[in-house]
């Protein structure tokens, strides 16, 4: 067979479904980018005896029945793309829970592996297999394997490309569901012919059975009216009979198959027991000292990242600033030029600033990925589920919100440890609300600018609970609007605790990491180029710039260039916030990074080398405004317009322009009617007083 065989791996999270993949793939592995597609599917390939066989990991699912974007993404690409084998990965140490998704890949029809993962583990906890007899029961190959180890790689894959070979060498099993639901079924098949929907794409007694469950994606498809009405009496006449939903007395059936077929072909030597796991977990999820023993492991996580990551960052922001020197040096000394100009300071100054990140990115996703690969990640779900919940996110969604006090970037990069797509977009909408790393400088230079020393902790700790406080608001908001619908649940179970692999880690740590560089790095380099021209053009005249002393000169330029020019446009605007347009053309220049605020304010009070320990700045600032201009600048700065990698890293998680100028753009206005609110409110209690 010379034409390259498909490959789909399906199976529930936490299956070891992706330690498989990257077990056949290596590096050679992207994420595909399938048109219509809203989660992350990878491809990779790999060849076996001669045979290219390419590898699609799916989403990972509990069932085909679409409940969120994953189920739905996996099965359309079943159904739609018809890879030659579907390897379904089924946790060995659960096998009963598993093999639900299993019997609704086996009755779509299409050709199945079972693929008995971390059956090293069932082993060790005194469970045996019949294998052979439970694959006749069930009528399809099953292969023992242990992915972090590779072994029952080659008996898999050669299951896998003898089946593609020969697809019709396993039937499809057909569960019996009992003669009132057989006999329904049969109705619905009638009528789908009938109406012409004749399941070319997909077997009609598939059809006719999802149509009973209500599946929503099943109920679209049919526009036959009759037809529809003939699904509602057959459900009504079930749940007479039944007196449950079809739905439920299916999913019924399905696991008592599920359990003969088991009760048959396992055995457990070993009394039950509690295993390892057990007793880690009485310790890591206890009601009392769990929670602080997260926040304990999340602290470590921080200092990983943002401590041990300082010294490749510094030495990361040193190289580019030696570049641009090196750059600079091409032209003499004193010399003026645009493409001196644009290399330097836009695409050196711009890129660079955000690249210096990629040591914290790349620590940040070894930590995460030492977590989730240890089996740690489930419980920090599940301590955290029950608070998050009351939000209306997911457990996981705390991990991303925490790690945003350091940086949004990468806090929008670990939303992916989310399942759901609206949790995911709920949690990345509001991340840039927490107040991260990068606005520090700013409060730095107000507070105590403004505020007496008593005050200044207060000040800081007000700013942070005030972030805190619009994102849990915005995201009850989001789950009540956009974002409909329950909170997915904590189903999965537990998984048992592994040791890492170093190439597991590696692989998850380097993916994240170069689609930072790749994806929110093009963009970035754009946004670069169109702010150093905004901070640029047009050129103030040189006989206006040599007419003044030499430290007004960059203030006079950008007060020339066209965000100069904007701010002076935007300060009626600003005006009911307390602002002018000095502080307006500085919040321009902030969009790159939020720090950056801080040395344009230094560029239009003509301050050399400003930084936030600048006390001739904070000088300026006392002489020109109040402290509640102060407190309003730290406000807008933390709410509105969030700098332009965070907009990239939106865009690129959320696969959508829309999602991202949405975010920018809400959280803009948000910024400004809270910062005018409490401005206005502020100056009429002054007055009053």
């Amino acid at each position: 067979m010379n034409k390259p065989i498909t490959i789909a791996l399906a199976g529930n999270p936490n299956s070891g479904k992706t330690t498989l993949f990257n077990a056949m793939t290596g590096a050679r592995q992207h994420v595909a980018n399938y048109p219509g597609v809203t989660v992350e599917i990878k491809e990779g390939a790999c060849r076996h005896k001669g045979q290219v066989l390419k590898i699609v990991d799916l989403p990972g699912t509990y069932s085909l029945t679409v409940y969120s974007e994953e189920e739905l993404e996996a099965r359309k690409f079943i159904l739609e793309r018809r890879p030659d084998v579907v390897i379904d990965v089924i946790d060995a140490t659960n096998p009963e829970r598993h093999l639900f998704l299993a019997t609704q890949l086996m009755e779509l029809g299409v050709p199945v592996v079972l693929a008995f993962n971390m059956n090293d583990l069932a082993r060790a906890r005194g469970v045996e297999f019949d294998l052979g007899q439970l694959s006749r029961l069930l009528g399809v190959p099953i292969v023992p394997t242990v992915g972090h180890k590779g072994e029952g790689l080659e008996a898999l894959l050669d299951e896998a490309v003898a089946l593609a070979g020969n697809p019709f060498k396993a039937p499809p099993i057909v569960i019996p569901y009992g003669l009132e639901i057989e006999k329904e079924i049969a109705r619905l098949e009638a009528g789908l012919r009938a109406a012409g929907q004749d399941g070319s794409r997909q077997p009609m007694r598939w059809t006719a059975v999802k149509l009973l469950e209500q599946d929503a994606e099943a109920l679209r498809t049919v526009s036959d009216a009759g037809l529809r009405d003939e699904t509602e009496k057959a459900r009504t006449r079930i749940a007479a009979v039944a007196g449950d939903g079809p739905e439920i007395v299916m999913a019924d059936r399905r696991y008592g198959f599920i359990s003969g077929a088991c009760q048959e072909t396992i055995r457990y030597t070993v009394e039950a027991r509690h295993t390892t796991s057990d007793q880690i977990d009485f310790v890591l999820t206890h009601h009392v000292l769990g929670f602080p023993i997260f926040m304990g492991l999340m602290y470590l996580v921080f200092q990983l990242t943002f401590t041990l990551g300082s010294l490749p960052m510094d030495a990361l922001d040193q190289l580019f600033q030696r570049l641009g020197g090196i750059v600079s040096g091409w032209w003499p000394e004193g010399s003026e030029s645009l493409l001196r100009s644009l290399l330097v300071d836009g695409i050196i100054g711009g890129v660079g600033g955000v690249l210096v990140f990629l040591p914290n990115i790349l620590l940040l996703f070894l930590a995460i990925a030492v977590l989730e690969d240890s089996g740690y990640m489930a419980r920090a779900a599940f301590i955290m589920d029950r608070l998050m919940h009351k939000i209306g996110l997911h457990g996981k969604s705390f991990i991303p919100m925490l790690i945003g006090f350091g940086c949004s970037v990468p806090a929008i990069l670990a939303t992916r440890m989310l399942e759901s797509r609206r949790d995911r977009m709920t949690t990345m909408l509001v991340l840039p609300l927490i107040s991260c790393g990068a606005r520090l400088p700013i409060y730095a230079l107000i507070i105590p600018a403004f505020f007496p020393s008593a005050w200044q902790g207060r000040m800081l700790w007000i700013i942070y609970m005030i972030g805190i406080a619009l994102a849990v608001l915005g995201a009850k908001l989001m789950r009540s609007t956009f974002f409909r619908g329950e909170t997915a649940p904590l189903v999965m179970e537990l998984p048992p605790y592994r040791v890492p692999t170093w190439k597991g880690l590696a692989i998850h740590m380097w993916q994240r990491g170069w689609l930072y560089v790749q994806k929110a790095g093009t963009v970035i380099l754009g946004i670069s180029i169109v702010l150093w021209a905004l901070t640029s053009f047009p050129r103030l005249p040189a006989e206006q710039k040599q007419a003044l002393p030499p430290d007004q000169q960059r203030t006079a330029e950008l007060l020339h260039s066209a965000a100069g020019r904007m701010g002076q446009a935007m300060e009626p605007v600003l005006k009911p916030m307390g602002f002018d347009w000095r502080i307006g053309t500085a919040l321009i220049g902030a969009f790159a990074a939020k720090e950056v605020f801080v040395a344009q304010m230094g560029i239009v009070f003509a301050v050399g080398d400003a930084d936030e320990t600048s006390e001739p700045l904070r000088q300026k600032l006392r002489d020109r405004y109040s402290p509640l201009v102060g407190f309003c600048i730290m406000l807008f700065t933390l709410i509105g317009a969030p700098c332009m990698a965070t907009i990239a890293a939106t865009r690129s998680e959320s696969r959508s322009w829309g999602w991202a100028l949405f975010q920018l753009g809400g959280l803009t206005i948000l910024a400004y009617v809270v910062t005018a609110a409490v401005y206005q409110v502020g100056q009429f209690m002054q007055w009053g007083v």
